[in-house]
């Protein structure tokens, strides 16, 4: 396993635990995901800082906003990286008020995404980004019904902030699902991933790589082929890494996590543990791919998807404890 690796999991695992104290009231895997994209950036968690950024949010947003909801740390976290973060959430709610003028439906998704555009953009082009988010949303639900919804909002950013054309891009996203709709259980994980698959310039041979990556995880073992870890799978096929490296790496930094504080068989499930691994093993080799562009452009693709997985986990925990609770008071 690259050291780089080794590194940022070490220094993950530490944030984590930094974090757990300062928030231990807090959704357990908003906390990992803040002390994930802090490792990300090579950086000690900052728990004042994102207390600061708490207050902020708090202070601009009234009790009941989707800020405040189940990723508000997760926001915070992102915000405090930012060398102006009141700057930053000002523009976060700009983009989210002109999303929902563009008939977005109110929802942390949709706090995370026009957080994607206050990050990625200056506020001049947002009325492009969001036109071209709301085209390649619409042409998804069109071709998608049953498919598209509130978690693909995260995903239709990312497209947006694309140099994609849309009605291509669009073609694309169909055609790629329909090749891969029969070799997966979930449809709505399958357009997920095809969502991230577009971003690669060469549909069948990208198609392909995912294939193969596929079946070479599965004889190890390695379940990135189910719900919420396909677009993980998507992530390492655009890659330019050899499939036995990657599953060396993925393997390995699953066992180092593993013996982390934390991160043990009760602290952390299997999936989380592997999409955690899989996202430093993406991270590492993003950077260091030579070309300036595509290293970036990967880099920030490996963010927003990281987001978006996580976003859908968190939903699911938070709706199965509504249910529980309101089972308990029935």
């Amino acid at each position: 396993m690259e050291n780089t690796i080794e590194k940022m999991l070490t220094l993950f695992a530490t944030n984590t635990q930094v974090i757990k104290k300062e928030f231990s009231w807090q959704n357990s895997l908003t906390r990992k995901l803040a002390a994930l994209f802090y490792a990300k950036e090579d950086k000690l968690i900052d728990c004042e800082a994102i207390h600061q950024c708490y207050t902020i949010i708090k202070q601009s947003t009234g009790a009941f906003s989707v800020f405040r909801g189940d990723m508000v740390l997760f926001v915070s976290a992102l915000l405090s990286l930012s060398p102006d973060p009141l700057r930053l959430f000002e523009d976060t709610l700009k983009a989210f008020s002109m999303m929902k003028e563009a008939k977005f439906r109110n929802s942390y998704y949709l706090a995370v995404a026009a957080y994607q555009i206050a990050a990625q953009v200056n506020s001049a082009q947002y009325s492009d980004v969001i036109a071209r988010t709301r085209a390649f949303y619409n042409g998804m639900k069109s071709n998608h019904f049953f498919q598209t919804g509130q978690d693909d909002y995260i995903y239709a950013v990312m497209l947006g902030l694309s140099d994609l054309n849309v009605a291509a891009g669009v073609e694309r996203v169909d055609r790629i699902y329909n090749r891969l709709k029969g070799e997966f259980s979930d449809k709505n994980s399958v357009q997920a991933l095809a969502q991230v698959l577009v971003l690669s310039s060469k549909d069948d041979e990208i198609v392909n790589r995912v294939l193969s990556l596929r079946d070479v995880f599965k004889a190890r073992r390695i379940k990135l082929d189910k719900s919420y870890t396909l677009p993980s799978l998507g992530i390492l096929a655009m890659l330019p890494v050899e499939d036995s490296v990657l599953i060396r790496d993925i393997e390995e930094a699953q066992v180092t996590l593993r013996a982390q504080k934390g991160f043990g068989t009760w602290s952390a499930t299997s999936i989380e543990v592997l999409l955690f691994a899989t996202a430093a093993v993406a991270n590492s080799y993003a950077r260091n791919i030579a070309d300036d562009v595509l290293s970036a452009a990967l880099s920030t693709s490996i963010a927003n998807i990281i987001i978006a997985e996580q976003a859908a986990m968190v939903a699911i925990i938070a709706a199965s404890s509504s249910a529980a609770s309101a089972s308990a008071s029935s």
